[in-house]
């Protein structure tokens, strides 16, 4: 390869990792190692990591997977790291207070769904897949100490949520101060050249760098993303929030949910999520941010293509069909089935606990919010009766603008 061909070759590989990101830090040692990639060297490292703090990947967190797949185009060795050791202090970034520990049983049940769910959008099978565990197990409590004398707890309250909490007396459980530690020992363990984020990682993913250097390694480069709103369009996208658009949402409800979205919210989606894939829709967003063009034909588009990246062209036609029937022309849906559901001794059944059986709702209380919002039909007629008790017999259950059932008790 001439130097030339070789340069342009760096240059293009650049412009592909700056897509969609907000920040490229250690830009200049990151252009002299893909100078030795495209010489024949080796691929670099590249790291993304998710605490399984919650069974489900949303739609936030395809945003840097999206871009661990585009390292992974380009040759690269993209890494997915499962921070199951780190789940257990709780990552303090852009947290008000101290977050509630989780148990390993839990943690073990989170990771193992998310293999599945990375692997609709990353070829899990020429990808490392690893856990923080792996080396923070074994790690004795000297080298632990060790590693923390590498960092000082002034630079530690830098972090702009540790400023915030002390400087307003509220409480910092001393593992916090853990957790960036071991975050960044993760680039150590893996000898990483990249490391991805969302901006809110800011602090965790830098420190990494100094921690590098300190166990005398070069130091990674960070590229950092922008978070993505959630469906209300205030707060980050967060399960803890409700907010979120799930990788394993069933179609229609992906669909539905960026329907949903306003005008605005759903340009920002189609930046953030389609960058590298979507370029054909650019114009069209586009006249749309300015004001003219087709919002609504636009939004039928994203919802049809986020539905077909994570279950197929033909999940993605089928989702846009039954909006269509569905919410637009209100009709029930042509392939309900009817489930048949025995009352056993009893004479009649709760509405939520009908409900919840045919998984129409998550919870009881989530029941009790649909119907003081009038989001919950029987047989056509809204229900505002949380107490509401129904007897044997044929019923059509309809809950929100997309969830249906037909059912018989008996």
């Amino acid at each position: 390869m001439t130097e030339d061909v070789a340069e342009k070759e760096v240059e293009r590989q650049l412009a592909v990792i700056h897509q969609g990101a907000e920040a490229v830090l250690g830009e200049e040692e990151l252009r002299e190692k893909l100078r030795a990639f495209v010489r024949g060297g080796s691929p670099l490292r590249v790291k993304l990591g998710v605490d399984p703090s919650a069974p489900d990947l949303h739609l936030g967190h395809t945003v840097v997977i999206q871009k661990l797949k585009r390292f992974q185009e380009l040759g690269h060795t993209p890494i997915f790291l499962i921070g199951d050791f780190t789940a257990r202090i709780g990552d303090p970034s852009g947290k008000k207070k101290t977050r509630p520990s989780l148990a390993p049983e839990l943690i073990r049940k989170n990771a193992q769904t998310y293999l599945d769910q990375v692997g609709r959008v990353l070829d899990v099978q020429r990808a490392e897949i690893r856990f923080n565990s792996e080396w923070m197990e074994p790690m004795s409590s000297s080298d632990f100490i060790r590693l923390c004398s590498h960092y000082t707890v002034a630079r530690l309250l830098e972090r702009d949520d540790f400023a915030k909490r002390y400087a307003a007396g509220e409480p910092i459980a001393g593992h916090e101060f853990l957790y960036p530690f071991v975050q960044a020992y993760d680039s150590v363990a893996l000898r990483c050249d990249v490391e991805l984020g969302g901006s809110d990682q800011r602090f965790n993913l830098l420190m990494a760098r100094e921690i590098q250097r300190a166990f005398g390694q070069a130091p990674q480069a960070v590229a950092i993303h922008p978070l993505l709103v959630g469906t209300e369009g205030r707060d980050k996208m967060s399960k803890s929030l409700g907010n979120t658009i799930g990788i394993q949402d069933p179609p229609e409800e992906i669909y539905g949910k960026i329907m949903s979205l306003s005008d605005a919210l759903m340009l920002t989606y189609l930046e953030r999520l389609g960058f590298g894939d979507w370029e054909d829709l650019e114009p069209a967003r586009q006249a749309v941010a300015q004001g003219g063009g087709d919002p609504l034909t636009l939004k039928h588009e994203l919802a049809r293509r986020l539905v077909e990246r994570f279950y197929g062209a033909a999940a993605g036609k089928a989702a846009a069909d039954h909006f269509r029937q569905v919410v637009q022309r209100k009709e029930v849906p042509d392939d309900l089935s009817e489930k048949a559901i025995a009352l056993g001794g009893e004479s009649e059944i709760g509405l939520l606990d009908l409900l919840e059986r045919l998984a129409l709702i998550q919870s009881r209380g989530e029941g009790r919010r649909l119907i003081a919002e009038g989001a919950i039909q029987v047989d056509g007629a809204r229900v505002s009766d949380p107490t509401l008790r129904l007897r044997e017999g044929a019923y059509l259950m309809r809950v929100g603008r997309r969830r249906y059932a037909r059912v018989r008790l008996s």
